[in-house]
């Protein structure tokens, strides 16, 4: 289920394999040494394990946020063959648009491929 700045994934009460139910929260912050920086925050649980974990990126290299987003899941126990993000690829438009949105970003936009290094989660 997608709204603007959130995103919420779970799987079906009753699905065979991992059970998991996780909300996604993003907003741009301010960054005085970074500039505009994507935060996220994950809440949820997996496996009845809960969780939460928060981080940023920069503002060039936000629209990978569907790799970050999956290797912090897997970091908290998610199957490394499940996805958040790419499941329903409508979703994954909207939060792209939506963050796209946010941050003020136009196509064809450089990337500074310094903030990748750091971004990688």
């Amino acid at each position: 289920m997608f709204e603007p700045g959130h995103i919420h994934r779970a799987n079906l009460p009753g699905f065979p394999g991992q059970q998991f139910s996780v909300d996604i929260y993003y907003e741009a912050r301010p960054n005085a040494q970074e500039g505009t920086m994507l935060h996220f925050r994950m809440v949820g649980e997996i496996d009845g394990k809960p969780f939460e974990e928060e981080f940023e990126l920069h503002r060039d290299t936000a629209f990978n946020f569907a790799s970050v987003l999956s290797k912090a899941a897997v970091k908290h126990g998610l199957h490394p063959n499940s996805t958040l993000i790419m499941r329903n690829h409508k979703e994954y438009d909207q939060v792209f648009e939506d963050i796209r949105r946010i941050l003020g970003a136009a196509p064809g936009e450089a990337v500074n491929f310094d903030h990748l290094e750091k971004d990688r989660f």
